[in-house]
């Protein structure tokens, strides 16, 4: 491994996931509602669903998406829908009585509502083509082919970039948790903060759609 293109990727793997997206859209939400455990389920499933994500990309598969228009497609919808109901999700709670549930009722997840937030991080984290397609056209950009074994090297550097990727999310987490408090006991920056976060999906997945390949 070339250490300075490692250090690269992973500068920009950092620089990435600073940026809100989907799933951090999703978690910060969800540690506001539900407390910082519930949050740290979804970024589980996205860390999951990007371990995923590169192993398509080293099977091959992001060379596919990349070329053929219909898999892109179909793929794009299917993300965008998914993240359309998050959203519409998100909306329909904001008139639930749960929303003024204390804290400490919702700080411990259930068993059904652990796995529910795992395969929800699961999905968004491999709801977006364009991620297989970066992948596809960044990786190959930080392997040193002078040191052989390029797609072990993509292997690394891209497992590298998913633990990098986890630590900010969970940074994002950590801080949204905090602001848990200022909403404790007031329903209504809840009903807003639950509002804005569908409304915020909604949108994602209609940039989703309209993207191009």
């Amino acid at each position: 491994m070339n250490p300075n293109l490692v250090f690269g990727f992973l500068t920009l793997s950092a620089v990435l996931s600073a940026i809100p997206g989907p799933s951090v859209l999703l978690e910060t939400s969800r540690a506001i509602n539900l407390g910082r455990r519930s949050a740290l389920w979804i970024v589980l499933g996205n860390a999951i669903g990007g371990l995923v994500l590169l192993a398509l990309v080293l099977a091959g598969l992001g060379a596919v998406v990349a070329t053929s228009a219909k898999l892109f497609m179909a793929v794009k919808v299917a993300g965008a829908c998914y993240l359309f109901c998050l959203g519409v999700s998100a909306l329909l709670s904001v008139r639930s009585r749960s929303v003024n549930a204390p804290p400490a009722a919702a700080e411990v997840p259930s068993r059904t509502s652990w796995a529910r937030s795992v395969r929800q991080g699961f999905l968004v984290g491999v709801a977006n083509p364009k991620s297989i397609v970066s992948l596809m056209a960044v990786l190959p950009q930080f392997v040193d082919h002078s040191r052989g074994h390029p797609v072990l090297q993509m292997l690394v550097i891209g497992l590298a970039g998913g633990v990098v990727q986890a630590f900010i999310e969970t940074i994002w987490v950590c801080a949204a948790g905090a602001m848990r408090t200022w909403f404790s006991g007031r329903g209504h920056r809840i009903r807003v903060l639950k509002a804005s976060g569908g409304v915020a999906m909604i949108a994602f997945a209609g940039r989703l759609a309209i993207e191009s390949p």
